[in-house]
């Protein structure tokens, strides 16, 4: 699990859904919260959930629930609701965004 978080941008290596800073809304967009502007914290908390979505299968016994829940409550939502919502593919928030760990052609920026 690692999360990257640049000052634009938040990726992580399980899952495709990304941050990024939205100046003209004076926050951050989560691809899995589409429509909601929040702070560089909040943000980072929807980016943790979601790289837990990616990585295990997460219920109500799984021994980080407790976890899950309190994440998913700082952005309003149930556990089950933010599993629910983190588990489905990104929106159109990524549509321009190389994929995860493709570097630029060398030759293309030269």
């Amino acid at each position: 699990m690692t999360l990257t978080i640049h000052d634009t941008l938040m990726t992580s290596d399980q899952t495709a859904h990304t941050a990024r800073r939205a100046p003209s809304q004076g926050g951050w967009e989560v691809s899995w919260l589409p429509g909601q502007t929040l702070d560089r914290n909040t943000a980072i908390t929807a980016m943790i959930l979601a790289d837990l979505t990616g990585e295990e299968n997460l219920h109500e016994d799984h021994r980080l629930w407790p976890n899950i829940q309190g994440w998913a409550a700082e952005l309003g939502l149930t556990g089950s609701e933010a599993v629910a919502a983190a588990s489905q593919p990104p929106s159109d928030i990524n549509r321009d965004q190389e994929p995860v760990g493709r570097h630029p052609d060398r030759e293309a920026v030269d």
